[in-house]
């Protein structure tokens, strides 16, 4: 029965995403949710803190937020119309593999009774990718807990050039910027019962759209990626062949579904494949990953250059933007939280404005903090508010505050606060990425990495399921 449990391995890797998105913790307190790398979601996941040492900053204690500028992703979507076709053939798959044992009189007694009459929960749906009920609800919470947090920077009437919002062409994103809208704005005007008022997301062109969708217009890292992928997979090969070893052994003595073919172990290995992936692809694996990402850097730092232009003169309310409020993608947040060195030492943050690689996160049972489900999980989010601060408290008038996922969290440019004056942030953060001219960057094409190519069965099978070499526009898995 080895190949049968091994090609049954490979295709219930799929089912752990599946069956997890409906799961609760289990007894041991082991909550698969938070396992799921970028395809998390924001509920499970934002409460978690990963420095569990960091004390966040009172330094703006007593200071006066005049701007924000949020980053975020669009929340909870269903599956893609490509992963629900690999889904339906899970599903054939499956009958298959029980079908050939049937016929090799192979005992199927203790196989799962699911796994006879599993199908897809999506068969049937010809469209997908779209924002559903529970990512609508993660924007819209996250916009009403936004306004909470900073009811002075809300206060004035809503008008499209106070509040920006901005989103890609990508519907669920756009969808997003709506639910956050929403929830922001409630009871902020005359429609229906609650209040509701109208307002403006923009969008650019998905060929144009360098601040929020660069991955797709920047060639160089396209030609980089598609170089990479391969031995990303050559990677992630003897993982998985441990847990197809250690699943044949499972089938034996399961009686439940898919998350319970996996110890918490396995779910760990799992979670670190995916979140090696994305620290090869879209984050600290290549410096080309992130410094495309330099046009939204450069976005964020001129709107608060001119926020304080706007303080300074004394503006009056409502004449100037108090916010700028961005929705987009996993290949977005992740390049975008790499240039501020979020989640890195002192002494990685140190590498990466040299542009040397970074070890690869360490396996399972040892920590990551960089894994997935933080860094950008669904809804995933940065804030970055700009403080002004009474001069007789400190000797820097403008302040920056960074929260990731709504948390304070620490910059290592800045020793390790996550309180930043305004001048050392752009000195010491922003600064050393502006060398950079996107143009440029993207025009040009690295030479072919030779990586060496990956020709076993199951490492070609994953790519096939996975869709592994496809364009980084696909939106993550």
């Amino acid at each position: 029965m080895e190949k049968t449990a091994m090609a049954a391995a490979v295709w219930m890797v799929p089912l752990l995403l599946v069956f997890a998105q409906f799961s609760e913790a289990n007894g041991e307190g082991f909550d698969v949710r938070q396992h799921l790398s970028t395809v998390s979601r924001y509920g499970a996941v934002k409460d978690i803190v990963v420095n569990s040492t960091f004390v966040p900053s009172n330094a703006v204690d007593g200071c006066t937020p005049i701007h924000l500028n949020l980053v975020a992703r669009h929340g909870t979507r269903s599956p893609t119309k490509k992963r629900m076709r690999e889904l339906d053939r899970l599903a054939s798959h499956l009958k298959e593999l029980i079908s050939h044992a049937e016929q090799n009189k192979l005992s199927l007694d203790k196989l799962p009774a699911w796994v006879r009459s599993w199908e897809s929960p999506w068969k049937g749906k010809l469209k997908g990718g779209e924002l559903i009920s529970p990512g609508e609800e993660e924007l819209y919470d996250l916009g009403m807990r936004t306004r909470e947090r900073f009811p002075q920077l809300f206060e004035e009437p809503y008008h499209p050039d106070v509040y920006v919002i901005k989103a890609t062409q990508i519907p669920r994103a756009s969808a997003s910027a709506v639910a956050f809208g929403m929830g922001l704005l409630t009871g902020k005007g005359k429609l229906g019962p609650a209040e509701h008022k109208a307002f403006a997301v923009t969008s650019e062109s998905r060929a144009s759209d360098l601040m929020l969708r660069f991955f797709e217009s920047c060639q160089s890292y396209k030609v980089y990626r598609q170089n990479k992928e391969p031995s990303v997979a050559e990677l992630k090969e003897p993982v998985l062949d441990k847990i197809t070893a250690a699943l044949e052994a499972s089938l034996l003595d399961v009686t439940n579904q898919a998350c319970d073919l996996f110890k918490p172990s396995e779910v760990e290995l799992l979670e670190w494949t995916d979140d090696l992936e994305v620290f090869l692809l879209k984050g600290y694996g290549n410096s080309i990953n992130y410094k495309m990402g330099v046009p939204l850097l450069e976005d964020i730092v001129q709107s608060m250059e001119q926020a304080i232009k706007s303080h300074e003169e004394k503006q009056p309310p409502g004449s100037y933007e108090k916010a700028r409020l961005r929705f987009a993608h996993a290949e977005t947040v992740v390049p975008f939280s790499c240039l501020l060195g979020l989640f890195l030492e002192g002494s990685e943050f140190k590498k990466i404005q040299k542009e040397q690689p970074l070890d690869l996160p360490p396996t399972p049972p040892m920590k990551s903090h960089t894994r997935g489900s933080a860094v950008a999980p669904f809804a995933g989010n940065n804030m970055l508010v700009l403080h002004s601060c009474p001069a007789s408290s400190s000797s820097s008038k403008y302040y920056i505050q960074v929260l990731h996922n709504e948390r304070p969290i620490p910059m290592p440019g800045c020793g390790g606060s996550d309180v930043c004056p305004f001048e050392e942030f752009k000195e010491k953060i922003v600064n050393p990425h502006l060398k950079h001219d996107y143009t440029a960057l993207c025009a040009v094409k690295p030479e072919p990495l030779n990586e060496k190519p990956v020709n076993s069965k199951l490492s070609l099978a994953f790519r096939w399921i996975f869709g592994w070499g496809r364009d980084a526009d696909a939106d993550e898995l």
